[in-house]
């Protein structure tokens, strides 16, 4: 994603229920994305804007249990694709519509594009399972039409994470914290990391325990599920006694991030210290009390 500016959403509330259909539109785009409950479906379908061309995602619960299942597809139109996956996809519960507030704005080169570098990015944030089982090539687009599909994604990709859905998001580089990183030194290995606006990132080449602590298992099962997803997804791979870190990886909370790189429960306010050895805990104490 390029540079963010500041920007502002406009929620439509279709049918007066927060939990159904959300008509959502984002200043200085023709744009717009429809998310509505799988249920409503049948209903929403109606609207004009599902015999437009688009893109669209469907998430769900997976079957192990462990997080969510995305799948991503394009349609010219959209409703029969949608009616498709209504009878025959299982997994999904809502969905996400992304359309332009006129019809003919999007063709089906457009969609295929974009279609494409979701996968692209999905797969390589390793935030979310997929349920596609092709990777789409990216189709032949003029210069100026995938500088305006590249500048569409932008968009859909800031709106996204207001939605909940975070399976795009890759940690964004950013030097200026360069300063705060922070470490955890423990049994001869070493992991480096930041906090982020979205919890705690750990950076690429930080090393973490091969053997979790059994209690992990049994005490924090959600940490130690993420570490095995990790592992299953090449996001940690083992190079010696330890595993490393393949990229940058963004977790929900310092305490995640410690867990997972130590192979145990930790309170990742007190492991997370920067180079002087003051805890994240204390950094943060300092801050708050601080005048600026």
């Amino acid at each position: 994603m390029n540079e963010s500016h500041p920007f502002s959403i406009r929620i439509f509330v279709a049918n007066g229920d927060p939990d159904g259909l959300r008509v959502i539109e984002r200043s200085n785009w023709n744009g717009r994305a429809l998310v509505f409950p799988r249920p409503l479906l049948p209903e929403v379908k109606k609207r004009e804007e599902f015999g437009r061309t688009g893109v669209y995602l469907l998430l769900g619960p997976r079957e192990d249990g462990e997080g969510e299942l995305l799948y991503i597809g394009e349609g010219d139109p959209v409703r029969p694709r949608l009616e498709s996956h209504f009878s025959q996809k299982d997994f999904w519960n809502r969905g996400v519509f992304f359309a332009t507030g006129q019809a003919g704005a999007l063709n089906k080169a457009h969609v295929q594009y974009l279609e494409a570098r979701l996968i692209e990015l999905a797969n390589a944030a390793k935030r979310m399972a997929l349920d596609n089982q092709n990777k789409p090539n990216r189709p032949s687009l003029n210069e100026a039409d995938q500088a305006d599909m590249e500048v569409f994604l932008d968009h859909m990709l800031q709106i996204l994470p207001l939605l909940g859905i975070s399976a795009f998001e890759k940690p964004k580089s950013d030097k200026s914290t360069r300063r705060n990183h922070l470490y955890v030194e423990t049994k001869g290995l070493k992991a480096e990391g930041y906090e982020s606006t979205g919890g705690f990132v750990v950076c690429k080449g930080s090393e973490a325990v091969v053997e979790a602590a059994p209690s992990m298992k049994t005490h924090v099962r959600g940490m130690f599920d993420l570490r095995e997803k990790l592992i299953t997804s090449g996001v940690l791979a083992q190079e010696g006694k330890w595993y490393k870190f393949t990229q940058d990886y963004s977790f929900s909370s310092p305490s995640t991030a410690a867990a997972v790189v130590m192979g145990r429960s930790a309170n990742g306010r007190v492991e997370w210290k920067d180079k002087s050895g003051s805890t994240l805990k204390a950094i943060q104490e300092e801050m708050a009390t601080s005048e600026g």
